[in-house]
């Protein structure tokens, strides 16, 4: 009984570890920029504000329908075909918000920075259909100078 037991909870485990990639996410869902627009000039730390519609937000490793957490894609490629498919690297190019923030003060250096934000599953997996952001640039101009959170 006991092989039986540590097996099916092994196959659970799996099967839940490999859908992590097809958590759905409802039709229309969409995150957004609430305070920045493609074009805006900005100083450095930036003030960026998270909007979510058609969703919520909850905590990494929170598996819950309908939900997600926060990712930020800083002079980063748009995530496309197998990368929709797997965890969102961790680095100074992709930010998690894995506590469910809806802002943060980002320091960037001066120039042109592009923006773009990402909804993770609870695995940090994009949802099917992936709800992404419009990719945005923005100018830093002058203030602190540091490519990170």
């Amino acid at each position: 009984m006991r092989r039986v037991c540590l097996a099916l909870a092994m196959m659970l485990s799996t099967a839940t570890f490999a859908a992590a990639g097809e958590t759905p996410a409802p039709e229309g869902a969409k995150v957004y920029f609430i305070n920045l627009k493609d074009g805006d000039t900005v100083t450095s730390p930036v003030l960026i504000r998270f909007g979510l519609a058609g969703m919520g937000i909850a905590p990494a490793g929170t598996e819950a329908p309908n939900t997600g957490h926060h990712h930020l894609l800083i002079d980063a490629e748009p995530l496309t075909g197998d990368a929709l498919n797997e965890a969102i690297p961790v680095d100074e190019h992709h930010v998690h918000f894995g506590k469910g923030q809806t802002e943060a003060s980002v320091k960037l250096t001066p120039g042109k920075h592009t923006l773009q934000l990402v909804l993770g599953d609870w695995s940090h997996i994009p949802h099917k259909a992936p709800v992404m952001s419009d990719r945005i640039t923005v100018t830093v101009e002058g203030g602190e100078a540091s490519a990170k959170q």
